[in-house]
């Protein structure tokens, strides 16, 4: 020990006896400072956290460690002292580590230096401090990764430069293979080996304030694995290739092999085991329920989980972004390997937003800012979608926040119970998972479905709903074993001999006006025949094809037999009573929060 802190001292004392300490961790600070205040525009975010702090802490300690490692052995073999150190009494694994210890204390002294930022941060708001923590535990664990591996190349040339070059190299492949924008590009399964292996996913999750013992391990077996290299490669430097040292060889390189697959295989059997996990956030924000997590592991099919959030959103929604996003993520940890979380921007893309339009009926939403300039009115996404096989769910920042208003003007915005709403939406597509197959599959007859309709008359926003309905209607007939037809009658056709009052006795429907003040009409209704019951659907919104497909398949659940649809609630007589004051108490029948919680999934 005393010769493994000799050497530590050795090698801090080499950094600070020259300007290179001060340059290295000046240069460090000065890039943490920009980013922070002004790539990240922190006074314009109105968020008070360290989150575009630690979002650059990877790229920053990538170049951070390659300059502090380049020169640890490079300059000693090109110098010839590293001759000299093999002479020495003194082991080969007590210099790594002695170099090793070095650079990670200079690392943690640069590190230190930023805590005047959470201390700043602290004068504009409460920060919770469980991110913070798990920030800063985060880039040590990385940056002693990056370090082991900065050493090792560092070893296996004498040039300074290359070695930094190729120290960037190596830990920017690492950070990439299990980045968003890496693992997009692939299938669900082969994404979630990248993210095991790459050090940029296993960095968010604890910077999100969650310890996992996953994440530990992972890091402790990738530092662990660089030193035992560098080791490895320090002596093979005094390696004879006689026959007497044959044996030394292949031991040397039996013990590394055993090492190193050792250490994966133990990632790779602790990996499914995802309950070792502390959350360090002041609410518990990512500490999912037992009923969330046994439903994620019990799913049988790919549960997709699509964030559509716009990169300018206004200024109230905007900090509740990274916090769905995290919980997303948390979503997918519990699954096991189960759910498939995208966040996407469709103004940036226009074949995401036509399809998050026509497919799902997501549409921005106006909302109005004020800034110093005067009002406007900014056209946003902030909508989750979920989609289980042939189910969807999506959820609006109306179902989604709580808004409170004061009497001051000011307004606080809050996510409502995101668990809640996210856990609920879930079980609704997971349930209804082809649930329209297996009621027309329990009909005696096939149901029929008419769209009664005037095409000559149909306002211009309604021009398309008939193509809408027939594109529907294909799709549920493509899959329904012939329990399903369709037909479309145009009310004004003579051929079809529609009668106006039979269709208004039978079904109660009659003709939309097409303007408040015209005398003209038109006909765009649904009437589904199953199970002996008859059913009119109304089409309302954008008639998008979700919206219609929704529509049609809730009719078909209402109509068959083995689906509950109709809930009922009993309270007391409302008798008025008082209280021990006297006041009037209101009765249980004023009490609305239950049944308006049933009626958004049953009647």
């Amino acid at each position: 020990m005393k010769q493994l802190l000799s050497i530590t001292r050795k090698e801090l004392n080499s950094y600070f006896s020259s300007p290179m300490a001060l340059i290295f961790v000046g240069a460090f600070l000065a890039a943490t400072l920009f980013t922070f205040f002004w790539v990240d525009e922190f006074f314009t975010r109105g968020i008070a956290d360290l989150r575009s702090l630690f979002r650059w802490m990877p790229i920053l300690m990538i170049f951070l460690v390659a300059a502090l490692t380049m020169r640890q052995w490079s300059e000693e073999e090109q110098t010839g002292t590293l001759e000299m150190l093999f002479t020495m009494p003194i082991k080969l694994y007590q210099l790594v580590i002695g170099k090793f210890l070095a650079v990670v204390a200079l690392v943690i002294v640069a590190l230190l230096l930023t805590l005047f930022l959470p201390i700043t941060i602290s004068f504009f708001g409460s920060p919770d401090l469980g991110p913070i923590i798990g920030g800063y535990l985060a880039t040590v664990l990385m940056a002693s990764a990056y370090i082991a591996i900065g050493l090792f190349v560092s070893s296996r040339t004498a040039n300074q430069i290359v070695a930094l070059i190729l120290t960037v190299l190596v830990c920017g492949i690492f950070q990439l293979v299990g980045s968003g924008e890496v693992t997009s590009l692939v299938h669900s399964s082969i994404a979630g080996v990248l993210r095991a292996i790459g050090t940029g996913s296993r960095f968010e999750s604890i910077e999100r304030g969650v310890v996992d013992m996953r994440d530990l391990i992972y890091y402790g077996s990738l530092t662990a694995i660089f030193l035992t290299l560098n080791v490895f490669s320090l002596d093979r430097k005094r390696w004879g290739r006689g026959a007497s040292t044959k044996q030394y060889r292949f031991n040397a390189q039996t013990g590394l092999s055993l090492l190193t697959v050792n250490l994966v295989l133990l990632n790779v059997v602790i990996y499914p085991f995802n309950k070792a996990r502390v959350d360090l956030t002041q609410d518990q924000l990512y500490t999912l329920s037992p009923v969330t997590r046994d439903l994620l592991q019990n799913l049988e099919e790919p549960l997709l989980i699509r964030g559509y959030f716009s990169e300018k959103n206004h200024p109230l929604l905007a900090p509740l972004i990274p916090r769905i996003e995290d919980m997303l993520e948390e979503y997918r940890i519990a699954s096991n390997g189960n759910v498939e979380v995208e966040v996407l921007d469709p103004i940036t893309d226009p074949e995401i937003e036509t399809e998050a339009n026509q497919t799902y009926g997501i549409s921005p939403s106006p909302l109005q800012t004020t800034d110093r300039y005067g009002a406007s009115v900014l056209n946003v996404y902030f909508d989750i979608l979920i989609r289980y096989g042939d189910q969807s769910v999506t959820l609006n920042f109306s179902d989604l926040i709580d808004v409170t208003e004061y009497g001051n003007g000011d307004i606080d915005v809050r996510l409502r119970n995101l668990e809640y709403d996210l856990t609920r939406s879930i079980k609704k597509v997971v349930y209804g998972f082809q649930s329209v197959d297996a009621v027309l599959a329990a009909l005696e007859e096939p149901a029929q479905l008419t769209l009664y309709y005037t095409p000559d008359t149909l306002p211009n926003d309604l021009k398309d709903a008939p193509d809408t309905v027939q594109t529907v209607a294909d799709k549920i007939t493509g899959t329904s074993s012939d329990k399903f037809i369709y037909e479309a009658v145009n009310v004004d056709d003579p051929a079809n001999n529609v009668d106006k009052q039979a269709l208004f006795d039978g079904y109660g429907i009659q003709p939309f006006a097409t303007d408040f003040f015209a005398t003209e009409t038109f006909y765009l209704h649904l009437v589904l025949n199953a199970g002996g019951k008859s059913q009119v659907i109304y089409l309302s919104g954008d008639v998008s094809e979700s919206e219609v497909e929704d529509s049609i398949e809730a009719a078909l659940q209402r109509s068959s037999t083995g689906f509950l649809k109709v809930v009922g609630i009993w309270t007391p007589p409302d008798i008025p009573t008082q209280n021990a004051f006297g006041q009037a108490v209101p009765s249980l029948q004023a009490f609305r929060t239950v049944s308006q919680s049933l009626r958004e999934d049953y009647e």
